[in-house]
């Protein structure tokens, strides 16, 4: 994680002096606004990442000498089955069609985000998949 941290960080630096003389030269605002909100979120994954790379075991990535099934094994957890991101997809669709037809139309989708939200944050909590 570190080489990743190292990597955001300096994209950062570079998006911060390419909106620096973007902005001098171009005197163009939305595209000086883009550019320093880029290095905004560069700084803010890069930082996270080199914040947690000094809290977790050094990974296959950091060490000069690994081979590929150093890094080996398991990743992590991922749920096998989940219908709530088709919820939140049908509930975000209507929501950017509420852009295109009319407002009124995020009164529908509104609940819809929420009840694939709240299923998708507390799906391990409850019925048969509870594990806490």
């Amino acid at each position: 994680m570190k080489v990743q941290g190292r990597m955001f960080i300096w994209l950062a630096v570079f998006m911060l002096v390419m909106a620096i003389v973007y902005g001098v030269w171009s005197k163009e605002p939305a595209g000086t606004t883009a550019l320093f909100l880029a290095f905004g979120l560069s700084i803010m994954i890069g930082y996270y990442l080199a914040f947690t790379a000094r809290r977790v075991d050094v990974g296959a990535q950091d060490n000069k000498d690994a081979d590929v099934a150093d890094d080996a094994g398991e990743l992590g957890f991922f749920s096998p089955h989940s219908w709530q991101p088709l919820s939140l997809a049908i509930g975000g669709a209507l929501a950017f069609l509420g852009v295109v037809f009319g407002w009124w139309l995020l009164f529908f989708s509104a609940p819809i985000l929420m009840i694939g939200l709240f299923g998708w944050v507390f799906e391990y909590y409850r019925g048969e998949n509870a594990n806490q």
